[in-house]
């Protein structure tokens, strides 16, 4: 009866061991495969950051253009900063420009010589206290009316979430980047769906101040499979050592 019922103890659990080794064999796995897919990410972005700019797409491409294959591309053009309302979005740091830290973004719309307007993020203006005023100081020498020859990196939208903080009116102070929402509430009418994170040129004041982008993307994946690795091996160790223990007693 002790014999059977051992031995059913020792399948039940075997079972058990069976099921977690199974389970933290496939997430090493998924870990590896999310390394992989990350490096193929880092050395497409990496060739995008460092590649000679190329003409601005034309209007009739943009609804083509997705944040997978073209997001960082660089690109050159010329426009003219319109006299509207800016945007700011809060800034606590980032991960593609180590230079700026807390402040804001100015975000400005531009007009192509073919009427079309896209949004540019001008670049960053150190604000700790998200002053309108200084925001303003630092905005308008860029609206001279004449056409301004830009390069920067194609950037894509994101919209607010549930945990992002509301947007101030007031200040014209936003925590997303959400260039609808921003056409929208500043009057900019139909803008581009993506908008351009500006490298050059910096204004004679240094503010906002554009510049290239860095990305550095972490990359902990093979440290985690082996880890999930290690604990099944564990798992399995420890049912072989309870197996042995058990049947040395019988």
């Amino acid at each position: 009866m002790n014999a059977s019922r051992r031995r059913g103890s020792s399948a039940g659990l075997g079972l058990v061991a069976l099921v977690m080794v199974a389970v933290l064999v496939g997430l090493g796995v998924w870990q590896l495969r999310r390394g992989a897919e990350k490096h193929a990410l880092i050395a497409a972005l990496t060739e995008r950051l460092t590649a000679a700019p190329i003409a601005l797409f034309p209007p009739a491409d943009w609804a083509t253009l997705s944040s997978v294959r073209d997001e960082f591309r660089r690109v050159s053009f010329s426009a003219t900063y319109e006299a509207r309302p800016d945007a700011m979005v809060y800034s606590s740091g980032s991960a593609v420009r180590p230079d700026v830290g807390l402040g804001t973004w100015a975000f400005l719309p531009a007009r192509l010589a073919d009427g079309s307007v896209l949004v540019v993020n001008t670049g960053f203006v150190q604000n700790t206290t998200q002053d309108r005023n200084q925001q303003d100081r630092a905005v308008k020498p860029l609206v001279t009316g004449q056409p301004v020859a830009m390069t920067g990196y194609l950037r894509f939208p994101e919209e607010a979430g549930a945990l992002t903080a509301s947007t101030s009116r007031d200040k014209r102070l936003w925590f997303s980047r959400d260039i609808g929402a921003m056409a929208q509430a500043l009057g900019w009418g139909n803008v581009a769906p993506f908008y351009i994170d500006l490298e050059t040129p910096a204004p004679a004041s240094g503010v906002p101040k554009p510049g290239p982008l860095d990305v550095h993307l972490k990359d902990d994946h093979l440290q985690y499979a082996i880890t999930w690795f290690g604990l099944a091996a564990a798992v399995l160790f420890t049912f072989g050592f309870w197996w042995r223990s058990q049947h040395r007693s019988t």
